[in-house]
């Protein structure tokens, strides 16, 4: 009969649990609503494209209606195949809501986006910008709308908001007719071949890698103290 020493009962412990961890901190870290880019200069148009990869608990996405922050010039939703848009508030000035229901409802573990236009304010530069995100789905609903305290980690937070920090005005403030031909093509493009535009992943937060590096360091440690402990008893 085969016996586990205490040895490789510790060796084994040591390299589950940072590989455990590693897996595990950048799979919750990407559980969220994104929006990319995550900095623009203030004055600028500027495509904000939200992303989400799951659904809620499981139950597949039905619309995703994002509150619009003040100190936006000018909002343009992006027709996407496959969902209805609808701007709140456009027809009294600048629309508060953008609602985009799916066609179909997108199954958890599939990624999608939705696309907004927006013009930051001159006088935003230096301040963060929130998007809040209200991800309904078939069965619940999930309110990315938390913000970090002070001091607080905003990676601590349960459903947080996706967040556009503005930075200084620059002399090229970006074509307001070449970016709406640019999406207006974009969508027509779509539109005809019948599919559904994909972008690329978002960028892994750089948080989460850091904690995956530290979870396949500790696993590291726990095998060189095995190692260690193993020549003492021999010596």
């Amino acid at each position: 009969m085969s016996r586990t020493t205490p040895r490789r009962r510790l060796l084994a412990t040591g390299i589950v649990g940072g590989v455990l961890l590693a897996v595990a901190v950048p799979i919750a870290a990407s559980a969220h609503v994104t929006v990319t880019p995550g900095e623009a200069a203030a004055g600028s148009y500027t495509v904000l494209e939200f992303a989400f990869g799951h659904g809620c608990d499981g139950s597949a996405t039905t619309a995703l209606t994002i509150d619009l922050p003040e100190g936006l010039d000018s909002v343009t939703p992006q027709l996407e195949p496959g969902w209805s848009v609808e701007a709140v508030g456009a027809d009294t000035g600048i629309a508060s809501q953008i609602i985009y229901t799916a066609d179909e409802p997108v199954e958890d573990g599939f990624r999608s986006t939705v696309t907004i236009q927006v013009k930051l304010a001159e006088d935003t530069a230096g301040e963060t910008l929130a998007f809040p995100v209200l991800q309904s789905c078939v069965e619940g609903e999930t309110n990315w709308a938390e913000l970090a305290e002070e001091g607080q980690d905003p990676h601590d937070l349960d459903a947080p908001a996706p967040l556009v920090v503005v930075s200084a005005a620059t002399d090229d403030h970006g074509g307001h007719g070449d970016d709406e031909a640019t999406t207006d093509e974009s969508a027509t493009d779509a539109s005809a071949d019948g599919m559904t535009t994909t972008s690329a992943p978002a960028e892994a937060d750089p948080v989460a890698r850091w904690l995956a590096a530290g979870g396949l360091v500790a696993g590291i440690a726990a095998l060189a103290v095995v190692l260690l402990r193993g020549r003492t008893r021999k010596s």
